[in-house]
């Protein structure tokens, strides 16, 4: 039974306070009734909810400067919300309202977002694999990086293959990605997955990053990734190749986990007319948001490319 407190005012005017709504609230809700409620005399008020007249008026004297803040707060919110394409969650939202001074808990960030509606657009969806492996069994595919320490950039590189799905037809993804940084170090869209589409990556990326004699290239056992020329590509350049166990997707996390967050935050919940409208899209994505903009929680709430910087200048002073 809800317990009620019953007070008795001048006039004989009787107030009831429910008990369990107002007396066993927090300080501040009962600042608030009191100030919603002026038809009584404050003294009255704060002898029935039990809180000092004092106490109350330093929080009235400063809620000017509270709700300031909490709009501050709540407009830093919206901001990074939309800035990431509407795609961050409260993990990613607390981690740069913290790079920007803002105390942040998730149970805060939370609550806030769900009063203001900010829900990510995207939803998971199973990936279906488009490489074959089954032909490349034996000793000839070893995987390099199983139970590796991978700790530096360009130590080991990851690619996979993936489709976008446009009104002309399915569109092929090839990636190259950085396993420390994350960062995608080249892509190539084509209307085929032949391995041309893998080579013309792969230079790309020789082109654009130090990838020094040594790395390795990480890849599952696709017709792509064995071909003749693909091995002749590496070696030309010094990179070692490694290979997933059969039927194993989870030994390329990195390429897999990449395809999946692209899939949930650029693709799934748009239709692509053209391929054309879907290469700007992807290339989009990945130039003006994943390598640059995105933050990731294990690179300390920094994008790839920004964690990749601040460790080439630390390891300019020997710090890294």
């Amino acid at each position: 039974m809800t317990r009620e407190c019953h007070v008795r005012f001048c006039e004989g005017l009787e107030v009831r306070v429910l008990w369990s709504t107002y007396l066993c609230e927090k300080s501040e809700v009962k600042y608030e009734f009191i100030r919603t409620h002026p038809e009584y005399p404050v003294t009255k008020w704060a002898a029935c909810l039990d809180v000092s007249t004092s106490a109350y008026y330093d929080w009235l004297a400063n809620k000017d400067e509270r709700d300031e803040r909490q709009e501050k707060y709540t407009e830093a919110i919206k901001r990074i919300f939309d800035k990431s394409g509407k795609t961050y969650g409260v993990d990613r939202i607390c981690g740069c309202l913290r790079k920007e001074g803002y105390t942040a808990s998730y149970k805060r960030v939370k609550k806030m977002m769900d009063e203001l509606g900010l829900v990510s657009l995207h939803r998971r969806r199973r990936q279906r694999s488009l490489t074959d492996s089954r032909k490349a069994r034996g000793p000839g595919y070893p995987n390099l990086v199983q139970n590796l320490d991978i700790t530096k950039p360009f130590q080991v590189i990851s690619s996979d293959i993936s489709y976008i799905r446009t009104a002309e037809g399915f569109e092929y993804l090839c990636t190259v990605k950085d396993v420390v940084t994350g960062l995608v170090l080249a892509h190539t869209m084509a209307d085929n997955m032949k391995v041309d589409l893998v080579e013309r990556t792969l230079t790309k990326a020789f082109h654009r990053w130090p990838l020094l004699a040594g790395c390795i290239h990480h890849s599952d056992r696709g017709s792509q990734f064995t071909a003749e020329s693909v091995a002749k590509l590496l070696q030309k350049h010094g990179i070692q190749q490694s290979f997933s166990r059969v039927g194993k997707p989870g030994d390329n996390p990195w390429s897999e986990s990449f395809f999946a967050n692209l899939k949930k935050e650029a693709v799934h919940w748009r239709h692509f007319q053209t391929r054309a409208e879907a290469r700007q899209a992807i290339f989009a994505y990945i130039e003006g948001f994943y390598n640059t903009r995105r933050v990731q929680k294990r690179l300390g709430y920094l994008s790839p490319l920004e964690w990749l910087n601040q460790y080439q200048e630390l390891s300019l002073v020997g710090v890294a």
